[in-house]
């Protein structure tokens, strides 16, 4: 099988974007406020590379995918109890903090070493994918650190496809101004993807999904290793959110039309 890939997903889960997201200082530093109540979701760039790389996984045989998260377990265990309906995966818990207010660096260190102590993982055969951004804070730095830790010198940023020839080599596609893609060609993993919006939508639950992913995800909570992240030297001067804000609304049936124009005069009245 010489198309069968190793993909490892990193993603976070972040507060849903739909609440109301308000930053606050407190002795341990910024936060959000009321942040342990607020629902948690996969981080929506993430997710994009976790139905991606399934899709690539389902297309060539023999391939396996890893999700990795951190998160408190409660969170996680919440938000998996969605994710899990999604789409197939072998899913590794680290419990930690999920801020946005946590450290890049520290969080791959992390990672990586995760990632390391996958049983079965091959290296040379690792797809290694995740968010391009993030909903949290948007570092847009943990997930080069975690390839670079990993000695994964091949890295796409702003992924939004990726073709797999018959010989394994990987035509990949990344955003770039003016809504044009600079296409390569990777003759083999591992690789570093960076994911962007992507092509593909969020798959429907599949309950049978689900009860097979929920075996092996409950005991992947219950051995989840617990790590603290408490980097001294790491400072936020101030946090606020942006002086410009479009109010979210929620209308069903809205066509595209509608939504654009209504971007569009919001856009030129300020």
């Amino acid at each position: 099988m010489p198309n069968a890939f190793h993909f490892v997903v990193c993603a976070s889960i972040v507060p849903d974007p739909l609440q109301a997201l308000e930053p606050v200082a407190g002795p341990a530093g910024p936060s959000l406020k009321n942040e342990t109540m607020l629902p948690a979701v996969l981080d929506p760039w993430a997710a994009h590379a976790l139905y991606h790389c399934a899709a690539l996984a389902k297309e060539n045989a023999g391939s396996k995918l890893w999700l990795v998260s951190m998160g408190p377990k409660a969170k996680l265990q919440q938000v998996m109890m969605t994710i899990g309906q999604k789409v197939p995966f072998e899913f590794v818990a680290i419990d930690g903090p999920a801020s946005g207010f946590t450290d890049a660096a520290e969080t791959a260190v992390v990672l990586a070493e995760a990632i390391r102590g996958i049983n079965g993982l091959d290296p040379s055969r690792l797809i290694l994918a995740g968010g391009w951004e993030s909903a949290s804070r948007g570092a847009g730095a943990t997930l080069q650190i975690v390839g670079e830790l990993l000695g994964i010198t091949d890295q796409f940023q702003g992924v939004d496809k990726v073709e797999i020839a018959p010989d394994g080599a990987m035509r990949i596609s990344e955003r770039v101004e003016g809504g044009a893609y600079q296409v390569s060609v990777c003759p083999a993993p591992p690789v570093v993807l960076g994911w962007a919006t992507g092509t593909l939508p969020e798959p429907p639950n599949n309950p049978q999904i689900g009860m097979s992913n929920m075996r092996q995800i409950m005991p992947a909570l219950q051995r989840a290793k617990s790590v603290k992240l408490e980097n001294q030297a790491l400072r936020f001067v101030s946090v606020e959110l942006p002086k410009q804000r479009r109010e979210t609304r929620i209308v069903k049936d809205a066509s595209v039309d509608e939504i654009a124009r209504e971007i569009v005069e919001w856009i030129r009245s300020h």
